[in-house]
Protein backbone atom coordinates (compact mmCIF):
# COMPACT_ATOMS: atom_id res chain seq x y z
CA UNK A 1 0.00 0.00 0.00
CA UNK A 2 1.17 3.50 -0.45
CA UNK A 3 2.67 5.53 2.42
CA UNK A 4 0.76 7.85 4.12
CA UNK A 5 3.46 9.55 5.54
CA UNK A 6 3.03 13.37 5.50
CA UNK A 7 6.90 14.07 4.68
CA UNK A 8 7.43 14.57 0.60
CA UNK A 9 9.84 11.86 -1.22
CA UNK A 10 11.33 14.13 -2.75
CA UNK A 11 11.12 18.35 -1.80
CA UNK A 12 13.26 20.91 -3.83
CA UNK A 13 12.93 24.49 -2.80
CA UNK A 14 14.14 27.52 -4.95
CA UNK A 15 16.57 25.40 -6.25
CA UNK A 16 19.52 27.15 -8.54
CA UNK A 17 21.92 25.37 -10.13
CA UNK A 18 24.31 27.37 -13.09
CA UNK A 19 26.93 26.80 -15.29
CA UNK A 20 29.65 28.85 -16.58
CA UNK A 21 31.32 32.46 -15.28
CA UNK A 22 31.07 35.46 -15.52
CA UNK A 23 28.99 36.73 -18.99
CA UNK A 24 29.01 33.40 -20.12
CA UNK A 25 27.42 31.93 -16.96
CA UNK A 26 23.88 30.32 -17.70
CA UNK A 27 21.32 29.51 -14.85
CA UNK A 28 20.29 25.53 -15.75
CA UNK A 29 18.01 26.10 -12.99
CA UNK A 30 16.26 29.69 -11.57
CA UNK A 31 14.46 29.19 -8.33
CA UNK A 32 12.69 25.91 -9.28
CA UNK A 33 10.49 24.51 -6.33
CA UNK A 34 8.31 21.07 -6.64
CA UNK A 35 7.18 18.17 -4.13
CA UNK A 36 6.53 14.93 -4.94
CA UNK A 37 4.32 12.70 -2.57
CA UNK A 38 4.40 9.25 -1.67
CA UNK A 39 3.55 6.65 -3.23
CA UNK A 40 2.70 8.02 -6.54
CA UNK A 41 4.42 8.02 -10.10
CA UNK A 42 5.13 11.85 -10.58
CA UNK A 43 6.85 12.72 -14.17
CA UNK A 44 8.96 15.95 -14.56
CA UNK A 45 8.81 16.88 -18.04
CA UNK A 46 10.39 19.32 -20.26
CA UNK A 47 12.16 20.53 -23.54
CA UNK A 48 15.72 20.00 -24.14
CA UNK A 49 17.69 22.60 -21.65
CA UNK A 50 14.77 23.52 -19.49
CA UNK A 51 16.71 22.05 -16.12
CA UNK A 52 15.11 18.82 -15.76
CA UNK A 53 17.99 16.85 -15.63
CA UNK A 54 19.96 19.26 -13.57
CA UNK A 55 16.82 19.18 -11.48
CA UNK A 56 17.22 15.06 -11.37
CA UNK A 57 20.54 14.91 -11.01
CA UNK A 58 20.85 16.96 -8.17
CA UNK A 59 17.81 14.65 -6.22
CA UNK A 60 20.12 11.71 -6.52
CA UNK A 61 23.34 13.26 -5.15
CA UNK A 62 25.12 13.52 -8.02
CA UNK A 63 25.20 17.29 -7.89
CA UNK A 64 24.87 19.45 -4.96
CA UNK A 65 22.49 22.02 -4.79
CA UNK A 66 24.57 25.63 -5.45
CA UNK A 67 21.61 27.57 -3.48
CA UNK A 68 17.91 26.41 -2.09
CA UNK A 69 17.16 22.64 -0.63
CA UNK A 70 16.94 19.48 -1.91
CA UNK A 71 15.28 16.43 0.26
CA UNK A 72 14.75 13.06 -0.31
CA UNK A 73 13.16 10.43 2.09
CA UNK A 74 13.75 13.33 4.31
CA UNK A 75 17.58 13.45 3.97
CA UNK A 76 20.20 15.45 2.17
CA UNK A 77 20.95 13.56 -0.74
CA UNK A 78 24.46 14.43 -0.90
CA UNK A 79 25.28 14.64 2.95
CA UNK A 80 23.13 11.49 3.95
CA UNK A 81 23.75 9.40 0.63
CA UNK A 82 25.30 6.52 2.76
CA UNK A 83 21.80 6.01 4.39
CA UNK A 84 19.75 6.65 1.29
CA UNK A 85 21.75 4.55 -0.96
CA UNK A 86 20.29 1.46 0.14
CA UNK A 87 16.79 3.40 -0.39
CA UNK A 88 16.62 4.94 -3.66
CA UNK A 89 16.84 3.29 -6.94
CA UNK A 90 18.22 5.25 -9.78
CA UNK A 91 18.65 4.41 -13.49
CA UNK A 92 20.96 5.98 -15.46
CA UNK A 93 20.98 6.99 -19.08
CA UNK A 94 24.24 5.93 -19.20
CA UNK A 95 23.76 2.55 -18.16
CA UNK A 96 26.00 2.30 -15.20
CA UNK A 97 27.35 -1.30 -16.16
CA UNK A 98 31.22 -1.87 -16.99
CA UNK A 99 32.08 -2.47 -21.21
CA UNK A 100 32.98 -6.27 -20.17
CA UNK A 101 30.38 -7.45 -18.00
CA UNK A 102 27.55 -9.68 -18.89
CA UNK A 103 24.02 -8.58 -18.48
CA UNK A 104 23.18 -11.07 -15.80
CA UNK A 105 26.38 -11.11 -14.32
CA UNK A 106 25.81 -7.12 -13.88
CA UNK A 107 22.18 -7.47 -12.16
CA UNK A 108 23.26 -10.43 -10.01
CA UNK A 109 26.27 -8.18 -8.69
CA UNK A 110 24.04 -5.36 -7.79
CA UNK A 111 21.25 -7.62 -6.10
CA UNK A 112 24.16 -8.68 -3.40
CA UNK A 113 24.46 -5.08 -2.80
CA UNK A 114 21.25 -5.02 -1.22
CA UNK A 115 19.81 -7.05 1.78
CA UNK A 116 16.44 -8.14 0.26
CA UNK A 117 16.76 -7.87 -3.02
CA UNK A 118 13.95 -9.15 -5.83
CA UNK A 119 15.09 -12.46 -7.06
CA UNK A 120 17.26 -12.15 -9.55
CA UNK A 121 15.55 -14.89 -12.60
CA UNK A 122 12.13 -13.68 -12.37
CA UNK A 123 12.96 -10.31 -12.57
CA UNK A 124 15.44 -11.09 -15.76
CA UNK A 125 11.79 -13.07 -17.42
CA UNK A 126 9.95 -9.98 -16.25
CA UNK A 127 12.06 -7.48 -18.48
CA UNK A 128 12.49 -10.33 -21.46
CA UNK A 129 16.07 -10.17 -20.69
CA UNK A 130 16.56 -13.69 -21.34
CA UNK A 131 18.20 -13.73 -24.44
CA UNK A 132 20.95 -11.45 -23.70
CA UNK A 133 21.63 -12.64 -20.07
CA UNK A 134 24.87 -13.63 -21.30
CA UNK A 135 25.96 -10.53 -23.78
CA UNK A 136 28.51 -8.20 -22.37
CA UNK A 137 27.33 -5.04 -22.16
CA UNK A 138 29.55 -3.48 -24.74
CA UNK A 139 27.18 -5.79 -27.42
CA UNK A 140 23.90 -4.92 -26.37
CA UNK A 141 21.27 -2.91 -28.17
CA UNK A 142 20.21 0.44 -26.80
CA UNK A 143 16.82 -1.30 -26.13
CA UNK A 144 18.58 -4.08 -24.13
CA UNK A 145 20.70 -1.73 -22.13
CA UNK A 146 17.63 0.18 -21.00
CA UNK A 147 16.09 -3.21 -19.96
CA UNK A 148 19.36 -3.80 -17.95
CA UNK A 149 19.29 -0.34 -16.69
CA UNK A 150 15.70 -1.07 -15.21
CA UNK A 151 16.43 -4.10 -13.73
CA UNK A 152 19.40 -2.63 -12.07
CA UNK A 153 17.24 0.36 -10.61
CA UNK A 154 14.72 -1.69 -9.16
CA UNK A 155 16.52 -5.07 -8.50
CA UNK A 156 16.89 -3.32 -4.68
CA UNK A 157 13.16 -3.09 -3.78
CA UNK A 158 14.08 0.56 -2.78
CA UNK A 159 11.32 2.63 -1.58
CA UNK A 160 11.85 5.42 -4.32
CA UNK A 161 13.56 4.98 -7.88
CA UNK A 162 14.09 7.45 -10.59
CA UNK A 163 13.63 6.23 -13.61
CA UNK A 164 15.35 8.48 -16.74
CA UNK A 165 13.43 7.77 -20.00
CA UNK A 166 13.14 3.87 -19.57
CA UNK A 167 10.94 3.43 -22.47
CA UNK A 168 13.66 4.88 -24.51
CA UNK A 169 14.28 2.63 -27.94
CA UNK A 170 12.38 0.05 -26.96
CA UNK A 171 9.52 -1.90 -28.94
CA UNK A 172 5.83 -1.54 -28.61
CA UNK A 173 6.44 -4.92 -26.39
CA UNK A 174 9.36 -4.00 -24.20
CA UNK A 175 7.74 -0.28 -23.62
CA UNK A 176 4.21 -1.52 -22.13
CA UNK A 177 5.73 -4.50 -20.15
CA UNK A 178 7.57 -1.35 -18.42
CA UNK A 179 4.39 0.55 -17.82
CA UNK A 180 2.94 -2.60 -16.13
CA UNK A 181 6.16 -2.65 -14.13
CA UNK A 182 5.72 0.75 -13.33
CA UNK A 183 2.14 0.30 -12.16
CA UNK A 184 3.23 -2.73 -9.80
CA UNK A 185 5.71 -0.47 -8.37
CA UNK A 186 3.25 2.14 -7.24
CA UNK A 187 0.79 -0.14 -5.96
CA UNK A 188 3.65 -1.58 -3.64
CA UNK A 189 4.13 1.99 -2.43
CA UNK A 190 7.34 2.78 -4.05
CA UNK A 191 7.38 6.33 -5.23
CA UNK A 192 8.54 6.68 -8.70
CA UNK A 193 10.01 9.98 -10.42
CA UNK A 194 9.81 9.61 -14.05
CA UNK A 195 11.41 11.67 -17.00
CA UNK A 196 10.28 11.00 -20.37
CA UNK A 197 9.54 12.33 -23.55
CA UNK A 198 6.64 10.80 -24.58
CA UNK A 199 3.80 12.38 -23.38
CA UNK A 200 1.32 9.47 -24.05
CA UNK A 201 3.77 8.00 -21.70
CA UNK A 202 3.47 10.40 -18.64
CA UNK A 203 -0.44 10.43 -19.64
CA UNK A 204 -0.90 7.24 -19.05
CA UNK A 205 1.34 6.63 -16.07
CA UNK A 206 1.36 9.37 -13.92
CA UNK A 207 -0.58 10.54 -10.78
CA UNK A 208 1.13 14.15 -10.87
CA UNK A 209 3.22 15.93 -13.36
CA UNK A 210 5.85 18.89 -13.20
CA UNK A 211 6.46 20.94 -16.33
CA UNK A 212 9.43 22.32 -16.23
CA UNK A 213 10.96 25.36 -18.77
CA UNK A 214 13.52 27.59 -18.34
CA UNK A 215 14.84 26.51 -15.65
CA UNK A 216 11.64 26.75 -13.26
CA UNK A 217 7.90 25.22 -13.03
CA UNK A 218 5.87 26.02 -15.40
CA UNK A 219 2.39 24.06 -14.53
CA UNK A 220 1.58 21.22 -12.04
CA UNK A 221 -1.49 19.02 -11.78
CA UNK A 222 -2.68 15.53 -12.37
CA UNK A 223 -2.80 14.64 -16.20
CA UNK A 224 -6.42 15.49 -16.61
CA UNK A 225 -5.97 18.92 -14.48
CA UNK A 226 -3.53 20.21 -16.77
CA UNK A 227 -5.32 18.83 -19.92
CA UNK A 228 -8.27 20.61 -18.07
CA UNK A 229 -6.66 23.68 -17.26
CA UNK A 230 -5.31 24.31 -21.30
CA UNK A 231 -7.36 24.89 -24.95
CA UNK A 232 -10.55 24.10 -25.56
CA UNK A 233 -11.57 20.94 -27.18
CA UNK A 234 -12.53 20.62 -30.75
CA UNK A 235 -15.31 19.41 -32.42
CA UNK A 236 -15.02 18.63 -36.02
CA UNK A 237 -18.24 18.54 -38.48
CA UNK A 238 -18.55 17.34 -41.50
CA UNK A 239 -21.50 18.73 -43.80
CA UNK A 240 -22.37 20.60 -46.51
CA UNK A 241 -20.82 23.85 -47.40
CA UNK A 242 -20.98 27.43 -46.51
CA UNK A 243 -22.88 27.11 -43.52
CA UNK A 244 -23.10 30.50 -41.64
CA UNK A 245 -20.63 30.14 -39.01
CA UNK A 246 -21.40 33.29 -37.10
CA UNK A 247 -25.07 32.34 -36.44
CA UNK A 248 -23.44 28.60 -35.26
CA UNK A 249 -21.00 30.17 -33.19
CA UNK A 250 -23.27 32.47 -31.50
CA UNK A 251 -25.64 28.79 -30.62
CA UNK A 252 -22.81 27.80 -28.91
CA UNK A 253 -21.22 28.69 -25.28
CA UNK A 254 -19.06 32.46 -24.74
CA UNK A 255 -15.74 32.37 -26.64
CA UNK A 256 -16.40 29.34 -28.71
CA UNK A 257 -15.46 29.86 -32.69
CA UNK A 258 -16.50 28.21 -35.74
CA UNK A 259 -14.15 28.01 -38.81
CA UNK A 260 -14.31 26.08 -42.31
CA UNK A 261 -10.92 25.68 -43.62
CA UNK A 262 -12.17 23.35 -46.50
CA UNK A 263 -15.68 23.60 -48.08
CA UNK A 264 -17.77 21.28 -45.82
CA UNK A 265 -15.42 20.72 -43.08
CA UNK A 266 -15.52 22.86 -40.30
CA UNK A 267 -13.79 23.45 -36.81
CA UNK A 268 -15.74 24.17 -33.77
CA UNK A 269 -13.44 24.80 -30.93
CA UNK A 270 -15.38 25.06 -27.39
CA UNK A 271 -16.01 23.16 -23.99
CA UNK A 272 -17.23 20.05 -25.30
CA UNK A 273 -20.04 18.43 -23.09
CA UNK A 274 -23.34 16.80 -23.44
CA UNK A 275 -25.75 20.18 -23.33
CA UNK A 276 -22.96 21.38 -26.31
CA UNK A 277 -23.81 18.80 -28.57
CA UNK A 278 -27.55 19.29 -27.73
CA UNK A 279 -27.19 22.85 -28.83
CA UNK A 280 -25.28 21.99 -31.98
CA UNK A 281 -27.47 19.23 -33.29
CA UNK A 282 -30.64 21.63 -32.32
CA UNK A 283 -29.22 24.73 -34.65
CA UNK A 284 -28.26 21.80 -37.24
CA UNK A 285 -32.25 20.51 -37.14
CA UNK A 286 -33.51 24.54 -37.06
CA UNK A 287 -31.65 25.34 -40.22
CA UNK A 288 -32.11 22.20 -42.31
CA UNK A 289 -28.39 20.87 -41.73
CA UNK A 290 -27.53 16.94 -42.55
CA UNK A 291 -25.11 15.90 -40.47
CA UNK A 292 -22.35 13.48 -42.21
CA UNK A 293 -20.00 13.09 -39.15
CA UNK A 294 -19.46 14.92 -35.87
CA UNK A 295 -15.79 14.16 -34.08
CA UNK A 296 -15.09 15.20 -30.72
CA UNK A 297 -11.24 15.55 -29.90
CA UNK A 298 -9.73 16.15 -26.51
CA UNK A 299 -7.11 17.98 -25.60
CA UNK A 300 -4.04 15.37 -24.99
CA UNK A 301 -0.97 15.96 -22.83
CA UNK A 302 1.33 16.73 -25.33
CA UNK A 303 -1.68 19.26 -26.45
CA UNK A 304 -0.83 21.66 -23.44
CA UNK A 305 2.72 20.52 -23.14
CA UNK A 306 3.13 22.29 -26.38
CA UNK A 307 0.97 25.50 -25.70
CA UNK A 308 2.86 25.86 -22.29
CA UNK A 309 6.39 25.39 -23.65
CA UNK A 310 6.11 26.47 -27.54
CA UNK A 311 6.76 24.04 -30.50
CA UNK A 312 9.70 25.89 -31.88
CA UNK A 313 13.11 23.14 -31.64
CA UNK A 314 15.46 23.36 -29.09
Amino acid sequence: MPSTTSVPAVEVRDLVMHYGRGDGQVRAVDGLSLQVAPGTVTAILGPNGAGKTTTIETCEGFRRPQSGQVRVLGLDPVGDAEELRPRVGVMLQSGGAWLGVRAGEMLRHMASLYAHPMPVEPLVERLGMTSFARTTYRRLSGGQKQRLSLAMAIVGRPELVFLDEPTAGLDPQSRRATWDLVDELRRHGVTTVLTTHYMDEAQQLSDFVHIIDAGRVIASGTPTELVADGAQNTIRLRTRAGLDTDSLAKELPAGATVAEPEPGHYVLTTGVDPAVLHRLTGWCAAHDVLVDSVLVEHQTLEDRFLELTGRELR
